[in-house]
């Protein structure tokens, strides 16, 4: 194993597809919710608790070589809207075009065959992970820290804010990323007893509500 493998796969500069994303952060600018680096921590501390709970289990998941598909599922299970469950697999086809040139494996190629419209994208990002030679640990801090660093990138764009703030934001969750990622991988390992049923099913319905609407709207910066 080779843990520099996590720096690129958690860096934004990884050509996932991420920067088009401000994982929720747009709408709730617009909503007035986020107005400031204080209420950006705010948001990030709940959408890391709840949607980057569910996909640190997801990723660690599939970092630990459980049925990808399988977990596709249980993803969709945990995605009650349509528009997250799009925005999810076309993050994952990205995903997966980048981890396929990275990281060329078996495991890949079998997942992009199976779901030729992409995957849910922490469960790619797991494969991708494993086949990076990382650990699930690993993949649950990924994909932890994508779900507060893509809003806090976002905010940067939406209000202009200072981007030593943004940044201080994501360290003063550095604690909370701890637990959320140990939590994700701990519920991973219960799985091959438990089946999916062990993974974090958290919910974050203001995210899902407004990310419907998000969808909707004529003109937007970001994609979601």
């Amino acid at each position: 194993m080779s843990r520099a493998a996590l720096l690129v796969l958690a860096d934004g500069r990884f050509p996932a597809g991420g920067h088009a994303h401000s994982g929720g952060a747009e709408p709730a600018v617009t909503a007035g919710r986020i107005k400031d680096a204080a209420t950006l921590e705010s948001f990030c501390r709940g959408r890391l608790h709840t949607a980057g709970l569910v996909a640190a289990g997801l990723a660690a998941a599939a970092a630990a070589g459980h049925d990808p598909l399988l977990l596709d599922d249980a993803a969709d299970a945990r995605t009650p809207v349509p528009a997250l469950r799009t925005t999810a697999r076309k993050l994952g086809r990205q995903m997966m075009r980048a981890a396929r040139a990275t990281w060329p494996g078996p495991e890949l190629d079998a997942l992009a065959a199976a779901r030729p419209r992409g995957a849910h994208q922490p469960v790619v990002l797991g494969v991708a992970a494993r086949s990076a030679g990382l650990e699930p640990l690993d993949a649950a801090y990924a994909v932890a820290y994508e779900n507060i660093s893509g809003p806090a990138t976002a905010a940067v764009r939406l209000l202009s804010l200072d981007p030593f703030d943004a940044t201080a934001v994501l360290a003063r969750l550095a604690a909370d990323l701890d637990r959320v990622a140990q939590q994700g991988a701990d519920a991973a390992a219960r799985v091959a007893l438990e089946g999916t049923d062990a993974l974090p099913a958290a919910s974050a319905p203001l995210l899902d509500i407004t990310a419907e609407a998000h969808a909707a709207w004529p003109v937007r910066l970001f994609a979601s």
